[in-house]
């Protein structure tokens, strides 16, 4: 591939122009359907589309045309699909500009398609009508809809006139009427404003995204950050019973994740508002993480991700180990970890660096290639620094997918993800371990 053309081999971009959010996660006539927040037609943030892929196996994926253009409305913003009568629907919110500040409205909108590439709008579904009082018709937006019983229910991201981000629940027999059920904190957020929430209810999980949440030490220092829960919303009282909550991801570049309507799996964006994007000199901005099978382990969020590659070497390595890597997975299955460190995509001029220390997992990104800068001004955010609390038990499982411009790693089903952008001969990796066994599984992609 020409340098001056190089995409991810591995995650899902627009191919070319910007994309934010995933949206409309949804299995459907025998495809996986992912549709994202998607600008054609520049590097940066514009009115927003629907860009549209699918896959058969959550691996290789095929892009669509454009599922959603903005019309009547300034942009077509997040939001879910659900399927009916074998038809897909998608819900999302049109965001109206108008004149501006306390003008601009975010509505609900429904469209359909039958074949899961065409789709036609019918219209607003949820504005400002079906609001309670106090509640801003300016910021009420990324609607997720489910199915329970004979109900359908949808969870929509608002804030209260003067306060802060709050989840409201909605009802509805038939998708087109919907009435105002509850707010399911009944409390502010955080962060200024709560973005994309999506709930599953089989599993009892809600994530969310908060805008300029303050830092809590060293578990999360970015701006903007997104949430797990695990618990149930109680539908006599309308309220979420939470039971325990954490963060998404520990890593730079993750936000506004969702998750499948039916199928027990989450995407997130592979990047963070109010950063630089290196790619834009390739021709595209943003990507989506790859997919992530999602459960519930003792009340907390367990993360494993989906891939496929060629099996390369399976050893048991102690001390030092060296290999190459540019696209691909390395897995480790360690007993009685005592000292670990990994340096990826390395070179004689950068390489990204993954160790232990003093009871912390820390990911160091300041020598991995090109700068990525941002508003956090805290000290580790200044030095490419993110941390991920250590938990020390007898086993542990590592696994770090590669790819062209990102970094993902799971450790014992959390995760950190973070883009990169290394000299494109950094292929290099190596890694000091000092354990009772360790286990090493080396998977490759190639290029065609």
């Amino acid at each position: 591939m020409n340098e001056t053309n190089l995409r991810p081999l591995l995650h899902i971009t627009g191919d070319n122009g910007w994309i934010n959010d995933p949206n409309g996660l949804v299995y459907f006539k025998g495809k996986y359907h992912v549709f994202y927040q998607y600008y054609p037609n520049d590097t940066h943030w514009g009115p927003m589309h629907w860009g549209h892929k699918i896959s058969t196996d959550l691996i290789h994926w095929e892009k669509m045309p454009i599922a959603l253009f903005p019309d009547d409305e300034t942009g077509c913003f997040s939001g879910s699909a659900i399927v009916k009568d074998d038809k897909l629907y998608l819900i999302y919110t049109g965001f109206y500009e108008n004149e501006g500040g306390d003008t601009i409205r975010q509505k609900q909108k429904l469209a359909y398609s039958e074949d899961g590439i065409a789709f036609k709008k019918i219209g607003i579904i949820i504005d400002e009508s079906n609001l309670p009082k106090g509640y801003s018709p300016i910021d009420f937006r990324d609607p997720y809809v489910y199915k329970k019983d004979d109900k359908f229910y949808c969870i929509i991201a608002c804030k209260k006139i003067d306060g802060k981000g709050r989840i409201l629940l909605f009802s509805s027999s038939d998708l087109m009427k919907w009435k105002f059920v509850s707010d399911i904190f009944d409390k502010d957020s955080l962060g200024t404003m709560i973005e994309c929430p999506a709930y599953n209810e089989k599993l009892g999980l809600l994530i969310f995204s908060e805008q300029f949440q303050p830092s809590e030490n060293n578990i999360h220092l970015n701006i903007h950050t997104s949430r797990w829960k695990t618990g149930r919303i109680n539908y006599k009282t309308g309220k979420f019973e939470e039971i325990e909550s954490g963060i998404c991801d520990y890593g730079f570049d993750f936000y506004a994740p969702t998750l499948f309507y039916n199928a027990d799996v989450m995407i997130g964006w592979l990047n963070m508002w109010d950063r630089n994007i290196p790619s834009e000199k390739y021709g595209f901005a943003g990507m989506l993480t790859i997919p992530r099978n999602v459960s519930i382990i003792n009340n907390k969020l367990v993360q494993t991700p989906i891939y496929e590659g060629e099996l390369i070497e399976s050893t048991q390595i102690n001390n030092n180990y060296f290999n190459k890597l540019k696209f691909g997975m390395i897995s480790l299955d360690i007993e009685k970890l005592e000292k670990f460190e990994i340096k990826l995509r390395k070179n004689i001029n950068c390489c990204t660096v993954f160790r232990l220390l003093n009871d912390e997992w820390i990911f160091d990104r300041s020598q991995s290639g090109e700068i990525i800068v941002g508003k956090e001004k805290d000290e580790d955010s200044l030095c490419g620094v993110r941390r991920m609390p250590y938990i020390k038990q007898s086993n542990h499982k590592i696994l770090i997918v590669i790819d062209e411009f990102s970094v993902e790693i799971f450790v014992d089903g959390r995760s950190l993800s973070s883009t990169i952008y290394p000299d494109q001969d950094a292929i290099d990796f190596e890694i000091k371990v000092i354990a009772e066994h360790c286990l090493l599984e080396l998977r490759k992609n190639e290029r065609n």
